[in-house]
């Protein structure tokens, strides 16, 4: 790029080379109509995993999965996403890197919940965890930097979730019917579903600001998940096309261990 500096131009590369997710939830679509859509809902944030792409469908559930991969702990395919867990009830669409994931894999050896490891990914690590200790718990003994949906086949259940700083981003809503998200808004913008409505609430934010806060985005009906912040939307959130009352904020944990109460249990590290 002329007049650029060098440095400055990796900069840019690699700042926009990471993984991406992508998803929806919506009744009543036939798997050869909602697999080019998530393909294009990936196609839109290409750029954050140049690697590999994943997509799962399950019509019954109305529920799709789509993943874009820059692979970094795992190069085999056996970090591919989405991943399911050994058993098949947890699916999970992750951007990001948990740092402590090698220390979560020994503590889940000494308590004998050790799974036959496939490979060598953090996302492997986080399903291990998600099925030993549930969603919440894994999420307190996390420490790292992440944006990620799991899909809970058993009770029905969707949960997005970021990490204590906001480091990964993730996006997300109700439009004409359908529950949106994904890593970036071109992401949503590719799903027939989306309108997008200007939010001038959050325009004249932005003129005041210089940026939108969050949990407002430019379009409405559309929103930032909060830092340190989990959203679970359950059958009956599903079926009513609304999403839940409180969102789920956290604070910090020991590790794995404890039961604290799911709400404020990510905002801060572990101690």
């Amino acid at each position: 790029m002329p007049g650029r500096p060098l440095a400055a131009q990796q900069w840019k590369t690699e700042e926009t080379r990471m993984c991406g997710i992508a998803g929806f939830v919506q009744r009543g679509w036939r798997p050869q109509d909602a697999q080019p859509v998530l393909e294009g809902m990936l196609d839109a944030i290409r750029h954050r995993g140049p690697d590999d792409q994943g997509t799962w469908l399950d019509p019954e559930a109305g529920v799709a999965l789509g993943h874009r991969r820059l692979s970094i702990l795992e190069l085999t395919q056996a970090g591919h996403q989405p991943m399911a867990c050994p058993s098949g009830r947890h699916l999970v669409i992750f951007n990001g890197e948990i740092y402590n994931h090698l220390e979560l894999r020994e503590t889940l050896r000494r308590a004998g919940c050790e799974p036959a490891w496939r490979g060598h990914s953090d996302t492997e690590t986080l399903l291990a965890c998600i099925r030993a200790w549930g969603i919440a718990r894994t999420l307190q003994a996390c420490t790292g930097m992440f944006a990620l949906a799991v899909w809970d086949r058993e009770r029905r259940t969707l949960t997005l979730a970021r990490d204590r700083l906001g480091e990964k981003p993730l996006y997300h809503g109700w439009q004409d019917g359908s529950f949106l998200f994904g890593s970036e808004l071109k992401a949503l913008r590719c799903h027939p579903a989306f309108a997008g409505t200007p939010d001038w609430d959050a325009a004249a934010a932005f003129l005041r600001l210089a940026y939108v806060p969050t949990p407002q985005t430019i379009y409405q009906g559309i929103r930032k998940l909060p830092a340190g912040t989990m959203l679970t939307l359950g059958p009956e959130e599903l079926a009513t096309r609304r999403e839940p009352g409180g969102l789920l904020v956290a604070r910090g944990s020991r590790g794995a261990r404890g039961g604290a109460p799911v709400r404020r249990q990510l905002c801060r590290r572990r101690r």
